[in-house]
């Protein structure tokens, strides 16, 4: 553990050292600000409006730092070619992998912290009380987000960053449309549609699973079960997503 640590706090230095994550952080910070601009604007109740853009803003920005940020987790060290004096020690390969991933892991739940903080004040502004409801939401929202990590360092461990960021934002908008595909499935009458349809549908992730983001900003009755359930499925697609990648990686030439 001790190996994985240490690579783990040396990526997280990295990725908070990184131009896009403060890029994408202040775009996110801006986003909050917005939201509380429209709330003043828009007709209708303003923290309900300041809590979708909040939680929407949390959500986006957190998924394209995993993705912007991820993409480059094996490659930068290629390129630098500071893998072969990192594996040239007793630190074997799959050490060197979950390292980065919780490294940048951390990253991301800075960012979530930061943000959530940021939506709590905003709310407090208009109501002074502490919208703890909105965990429902917000830790769904981890665990997609430790999902979609996930789904970039298994492409960037055998792919170049354009294809990976490609790869994983395809993930990504299929796995929010998993429901409409399946639904094209079930009504189209080719055949070769219907089994490409139906293979995205069964093999990649839904995440929609994981988005309580409306019920929790209406009040709608949401059972703890029902969180509980996704974030066990979101677990056991990152751990096996996180051993294909392991797999990939050992059997790959660095030559």
């Amino acid at each position: 553990m001790g190996k994985i640590t240490a690579i783990a706090l040396n990526t997280f230095r990295e990725s908070i050292r990184d131009k896009i994550f403060y890029s994408l952080l202040a775009f996110a910070v801006l986003m909050l600000g917005f939201s509380m601009i429209l709330g003043n604007l828009t007709i209708g109740d303003p923290v309900k409006i300041v809590k979708d853009f909040g939680l929407g803003a949390i959500s986006l920005f957190g998924t394209l730092i995993a993705i912007f940020v991820g993409i480059g987790l094996v490659y930068k060290e290629m390129d630098k070619r500071t893998i072969y004096v990192i594996l040239s020690k007793p630190i074997a390969r799959w050490q060197f992998l979950l390292g980065k991933y919780f490294g940048l892991s951390l990253t991301l739940m800075i960012e979530v912290v930061i943000m959530t903080i940021g939506l709590f004040l905003l709310c407090y502004f208009y109501v002074p009380d502490i919208p703890w409801s909105l965990f429902k939401a917000i830790i769904p929202i981890c665990f997609e987000l430790q999902l979609i990590l996930a789904v970039a360092l298994l492409f960037s461990s055998f792919s170049s960053p354009f294809l990976s960021g490609l790869f994983t934002l395809a993930v990504f908008i299929i796995g929010h449309t998993s429901a409409d595909i399946k639904a094209l499935a079930d009504k189209t009458e080719d055949i070769f549609l219907q089994m490409i349809c139906k293979n995205l549908y069964y093999a990649l992730p839904n995440l929609e699973n994981l988005n309580f983001k409306a019920r929790v900003v209406h009040n709608l009755p949401l059972d703890f079960s029902e969180i509980g359930f996704s974030l066990v499925y979101a677990v056991v697609y990152t751990v096996m997503i996180i051993l294909l990648s392991v797999i990939i990686f050992q059997n790959r030439d660095m030559k």
